[in-house]
């Protein structure tokens, strides 16, 4: 993407992963390799192959203009860019060129190679990410923190939970994701998939073919069988899921009302992120918005990629085609919403003293539920829980505290039940511990 909205939405390593030049080479990677298996298979003279290979290598050769001028003629860009190799390298070695396959064979390996690029480049947003959320969990391990459920205030946890619980919904998009890109299979079928025209050495090719560009091969090709796209479309979509959850934390624990954290960061010219154009006084938690509002961009991507899995025969008529802007899209949002919630976590500053207040003057959920246990000998959970209900409904509408409520009650130990509604965190500090260790694991067997 670029122009007015780049900023935002093509942010990151991602962006330039999958932009017009890459897809280009990645195009001419394919094209290279697949001179090279066609030389090694038997089909073509190495020399042959090597001319391929040196033409691929330097694009400043081709005429690519003219491919992007007669792409939308063939409906790809592979016939125009076939030619241009095929004037290239000239007609003696022009053998080399697109040995035994068919436009889907180079498109489909050139994408999977962008996706490959592109993710290991939101693999690094998003582990920079998950580093954040375990220092946040080390630092604030036992921090309380009013935990929210439905949005409304439930009972104590710790800001290190919550961080904890961040970081291992990251480590999971990103398990999922490298188990997706180590199986991406290499394309190569030829016209209909029998592989004709490659002269009894096509499953040798694919071999080769997979073997140079690092790819599986596969027994048959996947023309229509579009699990690869499906698999990279759910992963991603997953991941984007993953970072829009931490990002709205952010951006609502960032409400003026509540204040329990700020982003503190900086523009690329160092001046201060996040005011506003009417109100000074603002400064808005700009890199969760724009995580949140990259992430909000994946689901429709995601389901047109799901969308297009039905194809037809062995090539499909534009749910094939359709893939390729698609998968391109989604890894440039997926991947923006990764490096701005880098950034927002980077910069995270959580404000311990403004959580233990709000713990303090919530306290009367933990109150309501000690003095429910207290009546559940005498009067049996149910019950014991509509009194305890019932207190707190009088509470509210006669503007008494719970606890002035509670002090008047002859059927309970009062003091006993002001004791028992001390925050209680229960194994959360035993959680963010283990979720740090499973993160630790994570990274030591990292590549």
């Amino acid at each position: 993407m670029t122009g007015l909205f780049a900023g935002t939405f093509a942010r990151g390593g991602a962006a330039a992963a999958v932009s017009d030049d890459a897809w280009f080479r990645a195009l001419l990677e394919v094209e290279a390799a697949l001179a090279r298996a066609a030389a090694a298979a038997g089909l073509v003279p190495a020399t042959a192959a090597d001319a391929v290979t040196a033409a691929c290598a330097d694009p400043s050769r081709l005429d690519l203009a003219a491919v992007v001028a007669h792409a939308a003629d063939a409906g790809n860009p592979v016939p125009p860019l076939v030619r241009a190799l095929q004037a290239a390298v000239g007609e003696r070695d022009a053998v080399a060129v697109h040995v035994g396959a068919t436009s889907q064979d180079v498109l489909d390996t050139a994408l999977l190679l962008l996706a490959r690029r592109a993710v290991a480049a939101l693999d690094a947003d998003l582990a920079a990410a998950a580093e954040s959320c375990a220092a946040l969990a080390r630092a604030h391990r036992d921090d309380v923190v009013v935990g929210r459920t439905l949005m409304q205030q439930a009972v104590p946890t710790t800001f290190g939970l919550k961080a904890a619980t961040w970081l291992a919904g990251l480590d999971g998009a990103r398990l999922r994701l490298a188990e997706v890109v180590a199986s991406l299979p290499v394309q190569y079928g030829g016209a209909v998939g029998t592989l004709a025209a490659s002269r009894g050495a096509g499953t040798a090719v694919r071999a080769a073919l997979a073997e140079e560009l690092g790819l599986v091969a596969p027994a048959v090709p996947w023309f229509t069988t579009r699990l690869p796209v499906a698999d990279l479309a759910g992963a991603l979509g997953a991941a984007a899921g993953v970072v829009a959850t931490v990002a709205v934390d952010v951006v609502l624990l960032a409400q003026s009302e509540v204040a329990e954290v700020a982003e503190i960061g900086e523009g690329p010219a160092g001046q201060a992120r996040g005011g506003s154009s009417a109100m000074p006084h603002k400064r808005n938690p700009v890199a969760a918005i724009s995580a949140r509002a990259c992430a909000r961009r994946a689901p429709g991507l995601v389901a047109t990629l799901l969308g297009a899995m039905e194809q037809e025969h062995e090539r499909a008529a534009g749910a094939w085609h359709s893939e390729w802007p698609t998968l391109t899209d989604l890894l440039v949002t997926v991947g923006s919403a990764a490096s701005w919630l880098a950034e927002s976590l980077r910069g995270l500053r959580p404000d311990v003293g403004r959580m233990a207040e709000a713990v303090s003057a919530a306290g009367e959920g933990s109150l309501a539920g000690a003095l429910a246990e207290a009546l559940t000998p005498s009067l049996g959970r149910g019950a014991a829980h509509d009194v305890a209900a019932e207190a707190a409904r009088h509470a509210r509408e006669t503007g008494r505290t719970l606890a002035e409520v509670v002090a008047t009650r002859t059927d309970v130990d009062v003091a006993a039940v002001l004791a028992a509604a001390a925050p209680d965190v229960g194994e959360a500090g035993a959680q963010v511990d283990a979720a740090l260790a499973e993160h630790e694991q994570l990274v030591e067997g990292a590549p």
